[in-house]
């Protein structure tokens, strides 16, 4: 090896042991920046969820597991069922809602997406107590709906549309509609129409083109709204105690009876933790069913 060569070499181990340090040092910064937000995290999210796990294996004796034994109770697995049952329903009718509205939104002329924008976040400017007690009056059985289908004709007897999970479907429904559609849009506004053009000169037609290259597109958008309704439908608590009629137990609503009803923190509190679980393996597995990741350029 000559001179040159050697001294090249030691260069360059110079160099990479500067950067490597120059790298260290710049996530040492970074983790002090960051360091305040990681704090408040750890307070309001991690804590509480910890003291959760503590309160759900404590009973009058000290450690026991009669919390979650209880789950077996027929009463706890029927509502269990109930709430993964409404969510799945409720997110999979603000899928057929919401993706033709987003993808009408997305290739609308420039001047009217303001319109359709505003008709989508019109239910944020309306309490949620007041949007539920609305479709309540709308639905019940002297309601609008039922007198509106009475009076064309169409229904000789009210419709059971309230107070019952079809009830409680249709108003959480339109409550969880915009948080699909907003996410779904701002995916699909990034996709550039020019690919759709390219497709169609390449001799596909205007649904091969949908299918093979406006769909994978806006699936991180659409999974993103996916996983944002489907858990916020987990906890939903006011729409269905309201238009369920007390027929329609949700698990948010058995965590409340424990707490305001028995005083039973510890059964609450392994509600509360069972819940969790299972929505992070449900979360997990639409991750690896959908690949996700692949989806958003990650290996």
């Amino acid at each position: 090896m000559t001179t040159a060569a050697a001294w090249a070499e030691v260069g360059g181990a110079v160099n990479a042991e500067a950067l490597r340090m120059q790298a260290a040092a710049e996530n040492r910064r970074v983790l002090a920046l960051a360091s305040p937000g990681l704090i408040l995290i750890a307070l309001v999210l991690f804590l509480p969820m910890g003291w959760l796990f503590f309160l759900s294996f404590t009973g009058d004796s000290g450690f026991t597991l009669e919390h979650y034994r209880r789950m077996a109770h027929p009463a706890y697995r029927k509502t269990f069922t109930t709430t993964f049952e409404i969510s799945f329903i409720v997110t999979a009718a603000c899928v057929a809602l919401g993706y033709p509205l987003a993808y009408l939104m997305s290739q609308i002329a420039e001047r009217a997406r303001p319109f359709l924008l505003a008709c989508v976040l019109l239910p944020f400017w309306t309490s949620l107590l007041v949007r539920t007690y609305a479709w309540l009056v709308l639905l019940q059985r002297r309601g609008v709906i039922n007198d509106w289908l009475i009076d064309l004709g169409l229904i000789d007897e009210p419709l059971r549309i309230v107070h019952n999970m079809t009830g409680t479907v249709i108003g959480m429904t339109h409550i969880m509609l915009p948080f699909l559609v907003l996410p779904l849009y701002a995916s699909m506004k990034a996709i550039d129409r020019d690919l759709m053009k390219a497709a169609s000169n390449c001799g596909a037609t205007p649904v091969q083109a949908f299918r093979q290259v406006f769909l994978p597109l806006s699936l991180p958008g659409l999974f993103a709204g996916v996983v944002l309704v489907f858990v916020l439908c987990l906890g939903f608590y006011v729409t269905p105690a309201v238009l369920g009629g007390g027929r329609v137990v949700m698990w948010a609503m058995q965590i409340e009876s424990n707490v305001a009803l028995y005083a039973n923190w510890g059964a609450a509190s392994a509600l509360g933790v069972a819940l969790l679980i299972v929505t992070l393996a449900i979360l997990w597995g639409m991750t690896r069913l959908f690949r996700i990741d692949h989806h958003l350029g990650r290996s």
